[in-house]
């Protein structure tokens, strides 16, 4: 009787952080997708969008296996914070990359907003800000970049 106290007792604390968190990451960017593989050019499953909660399955070297939705897939790791969270929906802690906070992080993601890029046209405007807005309407296909990477001779990142 003593040994079974003891047994559920190890147990216990060895598996309770264990059912107390949960890793998610939220993503950072404005679009992105989760992928069929842990490439950059490998079919897109489930595009996904800035704020999107993914649950991270596991690290896969610089990606994480996610699930979104009933979608499971990979996305690249700069593409998502990570943040580990309690089931009561509390925030326990944030694993960002380098020194850079989560808040910093999410602005970046969200780019300027057209209040601060009116200001800079205000206060630079010599500069030429229909090219900034012309490249980041600029699409280039996913199948396009890969037959480039092919015919090139490149290896995917």
């Amino acid at each position: 009787m003593k040994t079974l106290f003891f047994t559920i007792t190890f147990l216990f604390f060895i598996l309770a952080p264990v059912l107390v968190f949960a890793d998610q990451a939220s993503v950072v960017t404005k679009e992105n997708a989760i992928r069929e593989y842990c490439k950059f050019f490998a079919p897109i499953k489930s595009p996904v969008r800035y704020n999107d909660v993914l649950d991270i399955l596991s690290p896969q070297g610089d990606w994480f296996k996610v699930k979104y939705r009933s979608v499971e897939g990979c996305i690249h790791k700069t593409a998502v914070q990570q943040r580990t969270v309690s089931f009561t929906g509390a925030k326990v802690s944030g694993k960002g990359a380098g020194s850079v906070s989560e808040g910093e992080t999410s602005l970046a993601g969200k780019g300027f907003n057209p209040q601060v890029e009116a200001s800079y046209k205000t206060k630079h405007p010599e500069m030429k800000y229909y090219l900034v807005d012309g490249i980041e309407k600029y699409e280039v296909p996913d199948k396009d970049i890969a037959q480039f990477v092919t015919g090139g001779g490149l290896n995917q990142p």
